[in-house]
């Protein structure tokens, strides 16, 4: 049976990862030659897996230990500090014993956590709750990370989320190790922009200036049509024209949402035969369908308020001028301050995102099932 070469879950590897070969160049020479990056897209563009590819290059992988930290769930510096402890130990496994040992040696609190087969494999026993002095362990991996056997690269995704913590000066605190810490390199990426923007871009804030700062657009529908062909092709199957130009459309050109559709049609197509662009739609509605219990469990738990501001913003597809009058009778709203304690409620949540003063649903997928339903 043929691997189906669209992955919707994780990086496996240049030969399923589209493009992005600007972008690789850029992140990786702005590493090697010592700077931080905050990386910012919209959520599901494709910024972890750029991150992941980049560091299979090859003067990444033979000169740098490399982390990546996934913050999306965390609520704390205690969070923070127990999701890095883990994500560093997974990094480290690939390099051996000596590797691990080095840095269970310079976490002394976590010791007692963290356990050594004969084998030599490594268990982390520990549970957020374990993580007592989350300062005092901070410092110890950052201790650890001047002084690792390489240079090392920390990727921390969803970096915005820190701004959440309740803990006091949590980013005057990281700001401060990072920067007495020159032999790790970091790559801070998030999905929201104007928190993003805020920590950096921000004369107040201590992340002020420290970065260079990478924005992740659209991949190009051109590249993106002859990977897709090409992964066809390479498994005896056909793709008709127009077929991918109808993906990007109803993905908005964005990546994860293109790789689902794609996944979907090559799973639908058999050996031998050809996909078509009838069969888009076909794709779409059974995704839809497929979704269409969790995307009722979202709805029902909505405040009645934000379910109708969501449901206007879906069928608008980007809405603009959300609080004028035309808008709340269109959609038989009840005032502009509904509407806007609503949207607060929905940006928080991340149901919906807001750009230069257009409103969309987050989740495109959810959009056109909410217009069909409602």
């Amino acid at each position: 049976m043929a691997r189906n070469p669209f992955i919707i879950n994780g990086y496996e590897g240049s030969e399923y990862f589209c493009d992005r070969e600007q972008e690789t160049m850029q992140l990786t020479n702005e590493l090697i030659n010592g700077n931080n990056v905050a990386l910012v897209a919209t959520r599901r563009m494709g910024k972890s897996g750029l991150v992941k590819h980049c560091f299979q290059q090859e003067q990444i992988w033979n000169e740098f230990y490399t982390f990546y930290i996934d913050i999306y769930a965390t609520r704390s510096l205690s969070d923070f500090v127990f999701r890095m402890s883990r994500e560093i130990l997974a990094g480290l496994k690939p390099y051996g014993r000596q590797a691990l040992q080095r840095f269970w040696e310079s976490v002394r609190s976590l010791q007692a956590g963290i356990s050594f087969s004969p084998l030599g494999d490594v268990s982390f026993n520990l549970q957020i709750g374990d993580i007592v002095q989350s300062e005092s362990t901070l410092d110890e991996i950052f201790s650890y990370l001047s002084s690792a056997g390489r240079p090392c690269i920390v990727a921390i995704d969803e970096f915005q989320q820190i701004a959440n913590y309740g803990d006091e000066n949590v980013e005057a605190l990281l700001r401060t190790y990072i920067q007495q810490c020159p032999n790790a390199r970091f790559i801070f990426s998030g999905s929201q922009r104007h928190m993003m923007s805020q920590i950096f871009l921000s004369p107040s804030r201590p992340f002020y200036q420290s970065v260079s700062i990478m924005h992740l657009g659209k991949i190009d529908e051109g590249k993106y049509a002859y990977f897709a062909k090409k992964h066809f092709t390479d498994n005896g199957k056909q793709l008709e024209d127009g077929v991918v130009e109808k993906v990007c459309m109803l993905s908005k050109n964005i990546t994860w949402y293109m790789q689902k559709l794609m996944n979907t049609l090559f799973a639908a197509t058999e050996q031998g035969g050809k996909c078509t662009v009838n069969m888009v739609d076909e794709a779409l509605a059974y995704i839809l369908d497929s979704q269409a219990f969790g995307y009722r469990e979202q709805m029902f738990r909505l405040p009645e308020k934000q379910g109708r501001v969501l449901i206007a913003i879906a069928k608008e597809g980007e809405a603009a001028a959300v609080t004028s009058g035309a808008f709340i009778r269109k959609h038989r709203l009840s005032s502009a301050s509904t509407v806007q304690s609503a949207l607060r409620g929905l940006l928080e949540k991340d149901y919906v995102t807001q750009e230069q003063g257009h409103y969309a649903v987050y989740d495109v997928f959810l959009s056109y099932w909410i217009v069909r339903e409602y």
